[in-house]
């Protein structure tokens, strides 16, 4: 094989959490509505660690639970804005992982999905004191929830392929479906008794309400493309995040989505997640680290002949491909199995950046290699989806 092809470090489920997790952060702001404008202000970085953290919910105005990774499990983090900046665990399962804390009403608690380690996926309630946990339901595959109240939750259940909504009563122990194939926003919709659920129906997704007393379905507005997170403001406007933007719409006025905030900072990317506080003074959202951070990841591990972490920066369809059309490779295991013999047959791989370009998920690198006693140049261009390496094309 042409060696140019091989050095990629030059350039450019049927259980819900099963699927690579790229790194993710947790960000705060504060928000401030006036004149109908909305401002964002005071950012902060609540999680900062090299892994999952993902599904903010406010526990209250000034702490935020978000989920977290630690010692390769996921638990469940609670961050205090104002006090310091400090942040405690709820849960600690080895034999698991949480997802999507919330608070339940009163009660000084909070629910999460469970993924065991033996693949079994349930909602459980955590004593936010001393973590003990109980399941809540016990024969539904959980992908989300909302509570509507303290014995009343909406949740999508996991059926095959897709996820349909769910209204469950504790008190009388009964689950109704209302709609087949919903995403995975679930939200009280402010100075109502509704909820607000993703359907997934049509070709164009759309925002609808649920009453989950009568079961009343209605149309509020089509998502902003495929964007599926949202999150309510008091005066009845929805915002979403697509790409690094905040986008605002408000149903009852507006025609289309309006972008109330673009990020030009490389660390927001892929914004999702969208959380707000009860007070509406604070929002909270996810958003992947930069392309150029996971391209330069991979160069490192390439640099230093580490096959498993050069692997993991890729998704498990990686295509190669070389300009214009030409495939070299495709998905994880024929890429692997080619890089491990190179890698090991090739003590001086080594590339150097000589210029690199991004433009939104692509990164655009020149790089200088030396493999093999010989010295080339090339350039290549990676596409980065949902914080891995999808594809990348080689110019030779």
């Amino acid at each position: 094989m042409n060696i140019k092809r091989i050095c990629i470090g030059v350039f450019f489920s049927t259980t819900l959490y099963i699927q690579a997790q790229p790194n993710t952060d947790v960000y705060v702001f504060d928000l401030n509505i006036k004149n109908n404008k909305v401002e964002l202000s005071n950012p902060k970085n609540i999680s900062n660690n090299d892994g999952y953290d993902n599904q903010p919910s406010f526990l209250n105005d000034t702490s935020v639970l978000f989920s977290s990774t630690r010692s390769d499990q996921t638990d469940i983090r609670l961050f205090n804005i104002e006090a310091g900046s400090i942040s405690s665990w709820i849960s600690d399962t080895p034999t698991g992982s949480e997802y999507s804390p919330l608070k339940i009403p009163n009660k000084n608690a909070v629910s999460a999905i469970r993924l065991d380690l033996d693949g079994l996926q349930r909602l459980y309630q955590y004593d936010i004191k001393t973590g003990n946990s109980k399941p809540i339901l016990k024969n539904q595959k959980v992908g989300y929830h909302v509570w509507y109240n303290e014995h009343i939750l909406v949740t999508t259940v996991l059926i095959e392929n897709r996820m349909d909504l769910v209204v469950s009563n504790l008190k009388d122990k009964t689950n109704y479906t209302f709609q087949k194939n919903v995403g995975r926003s679930l939200s009280k919709i402010p100075n109502t008794d509704l909820v607000s659920f993703i359907s997934k129906e049509e070709n164009s997704w759309q925002i609808k309400s649920l009453n989950p007393i009568t079961g009343a379905i209605k149309n509020i507005v089509n998502t902003y493309g495929k964007s599926e997170d949202i999150c309510w403001l008091k005066d009845g406007s929805i915002l979403t995040g697509d790409g690094k933007s905040i986008l605002r719409i408000n149903p009852n006025s507006d025609v289309q989505w309006e972008q109330i905030q673009y990020f030009k900072e490389d660390e927001i990317n892929n914004i999702t997640r969208i959380a707000i506080s009860e007070n509406s003074k604070r929002l909270a959202f996810v958003a992947e680290e930069s392309p150029a951070k996971i391209v330069q990841k991979q160069l490192d591990a390439y640099n230093a002949r580490d096959i498993d972490a050069f692997m993991a920066t890729y998704t498990d369809n990686i295509t190669l491909i070389n300009f214009p059309n030409k495939e070299l490779f495709q998905g994880q295991q024929k890429m692997r199995a080619s890089y491990a013999s190179y890698f090991d047959a090739t003590p001086d791989l080594n590339c150097e950046i000589k210029n690199r370009i991004v433009i939104g998920n692509k990164v655009i690198d020149e790089e200088y290699i030396t493999a093999n006693g010989q010295n080339f140049s090339a350039v290549a261009i990676y596409e980065v989806e949902n914080g891995k390496i999808a594809k990348v094309t080689f110019i030779q």
